[in-house]
C-alpha cells in the first residue's frame, strides 16, 4: 500500500489527489507490496499512472490475483493471467517479481501443480512464492521438494517473519486483530535467488520490532555483500510507522554496508517556506 489514514497530513501530505500519491509514497521507500492486486486486477490506465509516478528504478512485488492462486489454485488460469499481465504491462522495469502466495491448504502434495504453473509462466517476469502450510517448515523433505520446482525456474520463496509478533499476547486490538489472521511459522532465511525478497511483522511496540528484526539485519547484509539486490518490507500490526521503520532497518543496513545506496529524502508535509 502507499496510502494509510494514519500516514495523512503526518508522513504523506494530505489531502492528495489520487495520481500524486504514490510519488509521495516513493520519496519515503523504493519497493511496495501490490497486495490490491490480489482482489482484483487494476485497469491499465490505473497502471499508467503508477509507472508516471515513479522512476524506473522504483520495485513493484505485484500479488497474483486470487482467482488465479486460491480460486483456481493454479489450473485453468490462461485468461486472468493474460488480463493481468497486459495491464501491469505500463509498469515496464518497476516490476520487480510477481508475488504467488499460496493458501495454507496449499501443501507439499500440491508442488507439482505449482511447477507446471511455473513453467507456463512468460520469462519476461521473476516470480517469488509464498506458502503457509506448516509442512513446508517443518518437513526437511518438503522443503526441499519445494526449494527444488523454485529453483528449476529462478523463482524466489518469500518468507514471511511473524516469529518477532507471536512471541508474547498481543496487547492492543490491531495486535489482536492480527493475531487471529496472520500465519504461524518457522523462521526461513535461505535466499535462492540473487533477488530474495522479505516480509517481517513486528509489533506495535517499536521497541521490539527492532528487537525482532536483528537477525534480518545481519542477514540482509551477509546478502548485500555476496552482491544480491534483497527487497524487505516492514510490518506492524497497525501500520501506523511503516515507512518511518522502513527507513529504520535501512539505516541498520546501511551502517553495516556504507556502499548501499541511501533513499530519497521524503517530500515535506508542509511546503517550505521562507519564514
Amino acid at each position: 500500500m502507499w496510502t494509510h489514514k494514519s500516514w495523512q497530513g503526518r508522513l504523506l501530505a494530505h489531502p492528495l489527489p489520487p495520481q500524486e500519491r504514490l510519488r509521495h509514497y516513493a520519496s519515503w521507500c523504493d519497493a511496495v507490496e501490490g497486495n490490491t492486486t490480489f482482489y482484483a486486477t487494476p485497469a491499465r490506465d490505473t497502471v499508467t499512472s503508477w509507472a508516471r509516478q515513479t522512476d524506473p528504478d522504483f520495485r513493484f512485488v505485484l500479488k497474483l490475483p486470487k482467482v488465479i492462486t486460491h480460486e483456481r489454485r493454479l489450473t485453468d488460469f490462461a485468461e486472468p493471467l493474460r488480463a493481468f499481465l497486459d495491464a501491469i504491462e505500463p509498469l515496464g522495469p518497476r516490476t520487480h517479481a510477481l508475488w504467488i502466495q499460496l493458501p495454507g491448504s496449499f501443501s507439499p502434495a500440491d508442488v507439482p501443480t505449482l511447477s507446471r504453473f511455473l513453467g507456463q509462466l512468460p520469462r519476461s517476469h521473476r516470480y517469488a512464492v509464498e506458502v503457509r502450510h506448516p509442512a513446508f517448515f517443518d518437513d526437511p523433505r518438503a522443503a526441499r521438494l519445494l526449494a527444488e520446482a523454485l529453483t528449476t525456474v529462478a523463482a524466489e520463496w518469500i518468507p514471511f517473519d511473524t516469529t518477532a509478533f507471536f512471541a508474547s499476547p498481543p496487547t492492543s486490538d490491531a495486535e489482536r486483530d492480527a493475531w487471529t489472521k496472520k500465519p504461524r511459522v518457522p523462521l526461513r532465511s535461505l535466499a535462492l535467488t540473487n533477488r530474495p525478497i522479505v516480509r517481517y511483522l513486528g509489533r506495535d511496540d517499536t521497541t521490539r520490532t527492532v528487537e525482532g528484526w536483528q537477525r534480518w539485519v545481519d542477514v540482509t547484509a551477509d546478502w548485500l555483500r555476496e552482491g544480491r539486490s534483497p527487497t524487505v518490507f516492514m510490518h506492524t500490526p497497525d501500520n501506523a510507522d511503516a515507512p518511518v521503520l522502513a527507513r529504520r532497518f535501512h539505516d541498520e543496513v546501511r551502517a553495516r554496508v556504507p556502499e548501499l545506496e541511501a533513499l530519497p529524502e521524503p517530500i515535506p508535509v508542509e511546503p517550505l517556506t521562507l519564514f
